[in-house]
């Protein structure tokens, strides 16, 4: 696969990140064939540990199709951190835009500029008590739709027990392996032309939730829930749970007070 003009700030990058990422973890990388050689592309990978972004940057990396991740656009403002993220070419996101199409604008145009755009749908760390990928945002598939660009599913599994979600300390030993797989690209072409409405890309995104999904089954040996694990609907029901214990806790209350007055 031929490589692309990657730039003085991302090979700085890399120059920083891999030593230690060779060092803590051992690599199982499978589906680099299915990353493009030419053209614009997003790839939508699950997210399960702090130090994944890395992992799955430096994967992307050897490939020669660096990746190009959305992050808050106040980032960029200024300091380092901001001359890194404008330097690598990180994609700002304006979610200060009332226009849901306008705050993925700059994703929009480096996907039209032939670069790798890299989604985590999930918009979070998953929740999900066994690590399989929730339900996803739909900023991937609104993207995906507005270019008809190719969606790569990619799965990844090992950093989460390096580091577990918003675990505070890593585990260190015994060595990890961070396993990687690019599926091939997701078939979009029924939603073309279609009116992207909230109902189309709920759609969409579950088509491209599913092929991730099924990536992680194949690195697991594993199946998934049938139903991904959503935090909203979990929200919502812990809500009610929450009010019902209250209820209750108000019931138990007036039937001690109304037995205290009988006696």
């Amino acid at each position: 696969m031929p490589r692309r003009r990657i730039g003085f700030w991302y090979r700085l990058a890399a120059v920083i990140c891999k030593p230690p990422l060779v060092v803590l973890i051992k690599r199982d990388w499978r589906g680099m064939e299915n990353i493009p050689a030419e053209g614009g592309f997003i790839t939508a990978v699950n997210h399960n540990s702090h130090v994944d972004p890395f992992a799955y940057a430096h994967y992307q990396y050897n490939t020669g199709r660096v990746p190009r991740f959305l992050a808050k656009s106040g980032l960029f403002k200024k300091g380092f951190v901001g001359a890194a993220m404008r330097g690598t070419g990180q994609i700002p996101v304006y979610r200060e835009s009332t226009d849901a199409l306008s705050a993925f604008r700059a994703a929009i145009d480096a996907v039209e500029r032939g670069e790798c755009v890299a989604f985590y749908p999930e918009g979070t760390l998953t929740r999900d008590p066994d690590g399989w990928p929730m339900t996803g945002k739909t900023g991937a598939a609104r993207v995906a739709l507005q270019t008809k660009c190719p969606v790569i599913p990619v799965a990844q599994w090992g950093c989460n027990e390096l580091l577990p979600p918003y675990a505070k300390k890593p585990n260190l030993l015994p060595r990890k392996t961070h396993r990687v797989l690019a599926g091939p690209p997701v078939d979009l072409s029924r939603f073309y032309g279609r009116e992207m409405t909230a109902e189309v890309l709920k759609e969409a995104t579950e088509v491209i939730m599913a092929a991730v999904t099924r990536q992680l089954e194949e690195i697991r040996g594993e199946k998934a829930p049938e139903t991904p694990y959503d935090p909203r609907r979990e929200r919502i029901e812990q809500r009610r749970r929450t009010q019902a214990q209250a209820q209750a806790r108000a019931r138990a209350q007036q039937a001690e007070q109304a037995e205290g007055q009988s006696t």
